[in-house]
């Protein structure tokens, strides 16, 4: 038998009748730690035995829960009536109480939870919230062990268990992926005793407050009500809907065709043109027609955005075997991309598939020419060096000259595009589109510096003699050196 009983936040007064009755009828009483204000009122008569030595043996707390309960599940079995002891209440922010109620479910062990004050209702209090209002409650010592913050920012948060400056310092850094450096954000100390306080600070100064200790929490409010990705799934929901816009009503994923292919070469184009401000506006066009189709694929019962991310994210850490599996792996970028396409190829083996499928028929050419010529080349498909490509180039450029009709030329001159593309992949250029629009973006600048001379001159341009206009172009190519 073992009983879990709930300390609550603060002193002895703080303690429920049944768990100081449990408390004063045990011989021993284990605690999860000492260093709680209610611990020196506790009866004389009572052993007990805490586990802070625990925190002190391991560098991460899965491996200090799991010793934890495995020491409470020990004595159990031993035929002890173990009493455990932790702060607040059981069930509220303590994950050794998790661990010890999943393994004595799975042992046949009888466990009792004896609830107390948790530390949820002094810290609302103390800072004037009400919980229903989507309050989120996380432990801080697993979201500091993150990269992202599992956090809407949308919605108010509540992080338990920031005991230290080292976790609040690794709990700010993973924060900052999602909120500003200088988000104001306040910490609660010693909520439901006597020394209670709320200090406001901004984000980046978490760490250097000098009153954090193993009763601090921190509330990050939220942000503005369109912040979150949820936000805008809830917008085309309703976009969708009887009650939204006819228009989008009607899209399907074919109609939404062009628009995808269109934001995708505006997102494109942001990117050329290095504007942030521009790429942030068109990411989230783009992002848009991601959230367009999960919303149809919802309501005929296709998909859901789960499904999408799931899927997604299996795929990226099956990709990541250096990562997340036993790869070891060097850092050379060689290496990492052979491992990447070695496990797109076992997935194509299960799937029967072509080294070639996956790549968008429905894509840019040039984009489709230079994947082909890529996946073709790590199959062993390929020159053995680069004067192969040469030769061929030579090969083609003479059946380009010999053809005898229009159409023939024209074929030639296709299979001439696509050994230039090999070309490149074997000059290191492993992006002929973005080459392609740099030279696109050249013509224009330099068509209409041409444009702009003829208009000083009081022409058109086809008031202009080719020779004048040549004269200008060149004038625009000395420009830009």
């Amino acid at each position: 038998m073992i009983t879990v009983l709930g300390l609550g936040p603060g002193s002895r007064s703080d303690l429920s009748l049944q768990a100081w009755e449990t408390i004063r009828d045990s011989r021993r009483l284990y605690l999860r730690t000492a260093r709680h204000p209610c611990v020196a009122a506790l009866p004389s008569t009572c052993e007990l035995i805490s586990f802070d030595e625990i925190y002190l043996r391991h560098d991460d707390f899965e491996a200090v829960y799991a010793e934890i309960a495995g020491r409470i599940l020990t004595a159990a079995r031993e035929g002890q009536d173990v009493v455990y002891a932790v702060p607040g209440d059981p069930l509220v922010g303590e994950a050794t109480v998790t661990e010890i109620l999943q393994r004595a479910r799975a042992e046949s062990i009888e466990v009792e939870i004896v609830h107390g004050i948790s530390f949820l209702e002094p810290c609302l209090s103390l800072l004037g919230i009400d919980a229903l209002d989507g309050l989120q409650v996380l432990d801080a010592l697993t979201v500091s062990g993150q990269y992202h913050p599992p956090i809407s920012p949308a919605l108010p948060a509540l992080l338990a268990q920031v005991y230290s400056r080292a976790v609040a310092s690794s709990l700010k850094l993973t924060l900052m992926n999602q909120y500003d450096d200088e988000y104001p954000v306040k910490l609660v100390h010693a909520a439901g005793t006597a020394d209670s306080a709320v200090e406001a600070l901004k984000l980046y100064e978490i760490d250097r407050s000098s009153r954090i200790d193993v009763m601090t929490s921190l509330y990050i409010p939220a942000m503005a009500e369109l912040s979150s990705f949820e936000a805008t799934q809830n917008i085309i929901a309703h976009l969708r809907s009887e009650e939204g816009c006819p228009w989008d009503r009607e899209q399907t994923h074919k109609s939404l065709r062009p628009y995808l292919l269109e934001e995708a070469q505006e997102t494109l184009e942001a990117l050329d043109g290095d504007d942030a401000q521009a790429l942030c506006e068109e990411m989230g066009d783009l992002l848009l027609q991601v959230l367009l189709h999960t919303q149809i694929a919802i309501d005929e019962d296709e998909f859901k955005m789960p499904d999408l991310l799931k899927r997604l994210n299996e795929k990226l850490i099956r990709r990541h075997p250096h990562v997340w599996g036993d790869v070891e792996a060097t850092g050379d970028l060689q290496q990492l991309s052979r491992i990447w396409q070695e496990v797109k190829a076992a997935e194509k083996a299960d799937r029967h598939e072509s080294i070639l499928d996956g790549i968008p028929k429905g894509a840019p050419a040039l984009f489709v020419a230079q994947r082909y010529s890529q996946r073709a080349s790590k199959a062993g498909f390929d020159w053995p060096d680069v004067s192969g490509v040469e030769s061929k180039f030579e090969e083609e450029l003479a059946e380009v000259i010999a053809a005898t009709s229009t159409e023939t030329r024209a074929k030639e001159i296709g299979d001439l595009i696509f050994v230039l593309v090999n070309w490149l992949r074997w000059l290191g250029v492993d992006d002929p589109e973005s080459l392609l629009r740099e030279i696109n973006a050249k013509f224009y600048r330099r068509f209409r510096h041409v444009e702009a001379q003829a208009a000083n001159a009081g022409k058109s341009m086809t008031d202009c003699d080719l020779e004048t206009l040549e004269a200008w172009w060149r004038e625009a190519k000395r420009l830009e050196r």
